[in-house]
């Protein structure tokens, strides 16, 4: 399926604008535009890291100029289940690591929960404010032939893109600022005011006035461009484990020339094991020694929390529809793909039946690593993903091989459909908030599904246009990061001359 076009090769109406324009300027104006792009990208510094033979190469961050466009109503019910998602899965984590009621109820199996490589125990008995402990989450999603939109995983420990997903809308507003004054596009760049005003509310009580700080590994992580980025944004200080100390208050105080400043809330990119050398890892040199006692004393917010990845795990992720069933008494309201779980007998028997017509998937790597997808694999590599199933079949799911959307993208042939899939970024806290759109990534290679930037994947702005905002129970930040009852109650006291 072609998400911009329909079978006839006819504009959809949500694309129709963003179609003419393309076929007026022609295709070499179209590759000015994209030169004059990644000159923007490369003046910016806008960058990522690839990890290869042992060295870290800083490149370009990959961009295509034609931006993916979605409908405001398609978007309006995506991000309701979206935000239905994450409030599930936050209480799931929250009972896990207290009461266990899913698991005395018979809806979770117990033997899943001791075999999980992410449950920390050192976080029972904790209760995050609000009850949240995956804070920023990015769930991907994909599309298929049919036009479905489905979860294809959540990641809720340290997600990482949401900075390209703000730099890919200044590109593109520069490349085709003729469109922006036509339509309605709705905003993204409210995205680090939501961010600044949830971890301002997950201050300990009574700090009116937090000091907000990103915890980075350092310069040589991946993910380093975000990290500065975000912190500069939101005006937090931006430190490394060696910038933090915790004495014996347990409290925390990061290091700076006028002496010990207390900082009250962490945007930690760090991942748990390497958080607190006291509670994990003894040999991490990126952690905080004494992190985990402030936190748990209460003194420091941490997001996400530790232990939050319990639930970012693709086995687990099999039993979302029935999470959200079991905390919310609702229906999910974007699906799941079916998945079979290895665990079981006769589902592994399936799997290893039916190996080359499905997606093998181990449970907790990430960026399209340890993926095989069976209708591309040699006889060989079948043979040796039976052999990993049957050696742990708790390790490993399988799902259908989806024929994804496309978009069309500028390639080195010419104008042709590329695979995508789309991760938005979700807030949950006091209140919750999802990103319009978000990292639309695309897979560069003709006829390829692996979109992953470190395995050769581009990205894409993505659009969702119409400009309503939808209000429900589950209340969103309007694009200056507010939530809609503080927008609804600053308006009618301008009203009133009183603000």
């Amino acid at each position: 399926m072609d998400e911009l076009r329909d079978e006839s090769g006819a504009p959809r109406p949500v694309a129709a604008a963003l179609l003419e324009l393309i076929d007026q300027l022609g295709e070499d104006e179209l590759r000015a535009r994209q030169d004059l792009a990644e000159v923007d990208i490369r003046t910016m510094g806008i960058t990522f890291t690839v990890y290869s033979d042992g060295q870290n190469i800083d490149r370009a961050w990959p961009f295509d100029i034609i931006p993916r466009v979605i409908d405001g109503q398609e978007w309006d019910h995506i991000s309701l289940g979206l935000q239905q998602r994450l409030v599930a899965l936050n209480r799931f984590i929250d009972d896990l690591y207290n009461d266990q009621q899913i698991i005395a109820d018979g809806v979770f199996p117990a033997d899943l929960l001791e075999a999980s490589v992410n449950f920390r125990p050192e976080c029972r008995g904790i209760r995050p404010k609000f009850g949240a402990w995956a804070h920023i989450s990015g769930s991907d999603l994909v599309r298929d032939a049919t036009g479905q939109m489905y979860v294809l995983e959540d990641n809720l420990r340290v997600p990482s893109g949401v900075s390209y997903v703000i730099e890919n809308r200044g590109v593109t507003k520069r490349a085709f600022a003729e469109l922006f004054e036509q339509q309605r596009i709705r905003p993204i760049d409210g995205y680090t005011d939501a961010l600044n005003q949830l971890l301002t509310s997950l201050a300990p009580d009574g700090c009116d006035d937090p000091q907000l700080a990103v915890l980075t590994p350092g310069i040589f992580n991946s993910a380093y461009f975000e990290h500065s980025f975000l912190a500069e944004r939101m005006g937090a200080e931006l430190v490394e484990g060696a910038d933090l100390v915790v004495p014996d208050d347990d409290c925390v105080y990061m290091k700076t020339i006028s002496g010990l400043e207390r900082v009250d809330v962490i945007y930690r990119r760090i991942d748990d094991l390497f958080l607190d050398p006291e509670a994990f890892r003894e040999d991490s040199m990126l952690g905080v020694p004494g992190l985990m006692r402030a936190w748990r004393a209460g003194n420091v917010s941490l997001a996400n929390a530790p232990g939050a990845g319990v639930a970012d795990d693709k086995v687990v992720y099999a039993w979302v529809p029935d999470i959200i069933r079991y905390y919310l008494d609702e229906e999910p309201m974007v699906p799941n793909v079916p998945t079979y779980r290895t665990m079981y007998d006769d589902e592994r028997k399936y799997v290893i039946d039916n190996i080359g017509d499905l997606v093998v998937k181990p449970a907790n790597e990430s960026g399209g690593y340890g993926i095989l997808i069976g209708n591309r694999a040699s006889k060989q590599e079948l043979a040796d993903a039976v052999e990993a199933i049957n050696a742990d079949p708790r390790n490993w799911v399988a799902q259908p091989i989806l024929s994804l959307s496309t978009v069309p993208t500028l390639v080195e042939e010419g104008i042709e459909p590329r695979h995508v899939d789309l991760r938005p970024f979700v807030l949950t806290g006091e209140y919750s908030y999802v990103t319009p759109g978000g990292l639309t990534r695309v897979a560069l290679p003709k006829g390829s599904l692996v979109v992953n930037s470190s395995q050769g994947g581009g990205s894409k702005d993505t659009w969702i246009v119409d400009g309503r905002y939808y209000q429900s129970q589950y209340q969103q930040f309007d694009d200056h990061g507010r939530s809609q009852t503080q927008a609804d109650g600053q308006r009618q006291s301008q009203q009133q001359g009183t603000a």
